[in-house]
């Protein structure tokens, strides 16, 4: 089985206790129904972006700063896409971009 990154872009967190325990119970339930296919229920990422380019130079900001990551178990591109749809992170407004990890090292 490969391996899968699913990088999150934008959304929001949630403002009150009530909605963050709210969301913190979406994402345990989440977590709970992928199972086994789960490799890192990955974190979010502060907003402090910094980006270094090929020659060294090092920049404040990046096109789409990413905002977190999860890494799961599929058996294709297609089935980790199928998971993915049930992220909670999509009912913040945040988008998920899913790649497939190469095992080099």
């Amino acid at each position: 089985m490969a391996k899968y990154l699913l990088l999150y872009t934008g959304g929001s967190m949630p403002e009150t206790e009530a909605a963050q325990a709210e969301v913190m119970k979406a994402w345990d339930g989440w977590f709970h129904q992928l199972g086994s296919a789960l490799a890192d229920g990955g974190n979010p990422f502060t907003g402090a972006v910094k980006s270094i380019a090929s020659d060294g130079a090092v920049g404040e900001k990046v096109a789409a700063p990413a905002t977190g990551y999860s890494i799961l178990e599929a058996d294709s591109l297609d089935a980790a896409t199928t998971l993915a749809k049930g992220c909670p992170v999509l009912q913040g407004g945040a988008a998920i971009s899913i790649f497939e990890t190469l095992e080099v090292m």
